[in-house]
């Protein structure tokens, strides 16, 4: 894993992210302050001898960003007011740059549905997910 710290106290509470570039049989990590993303990522990108962007699979995580928060976030928005399948919820997710293990989404799910965040309808293995209440 590529680690860019600088002794910038700037830098140092500037929140970092971690992103993962596939290309072929390389698997590169790199995790740096968010401001400079762009410019750490063009820097490998020469140093590989390459100028496009060979990202196959794209992962952001930030610190403290957890999946409950996450989907409380979706909660937020309303994008639980029609029903939603676990499926629904992984893709939205992932299309957001977070991708988590479908176990973990479903046990946060069921967390949300206890604390009456969401409400559950369907069977095992087939339900759909849909907000209680609306957000504040």
């Amino acid at each position: 894993m590529l680690n860019l710290n600088n002794n910038n106290n700037k830098n140092e509470k500037e929140e970092k992210v971690k992103v993962k570039l596939k290309r072929g049989a390389w698997e590169i990590e790199i995790e740096c302050p968010e401001s400079r993303l762009t410019d750490v990522i063009s820097k490998v990108l020469a140093g590989l001898g390459t100028q496009t962007v060979p990202i196959v699979e794209r992962s952001i995580t930030s610190k403290g960003v957890t999946c409950k928060s996450l989907l409380e976030d979706l909660w937020k928005e309303g994008w639980f007011s029609e029903h939603r399948t676990l499926s629904e919820v992984d893709a939205e997710l992932g299309r957001r740059g977070y991708h988590y293990d479908k176990s973990a989404i479903s046990h946060t799910l069921t967390d949300l549905v206890r604390e009456g965040i969401l409400s559950r309808e369907g069977s095992p293995r087939n339900y759909r997910y849909v907000q209680k209440r609306p957000p504040p």
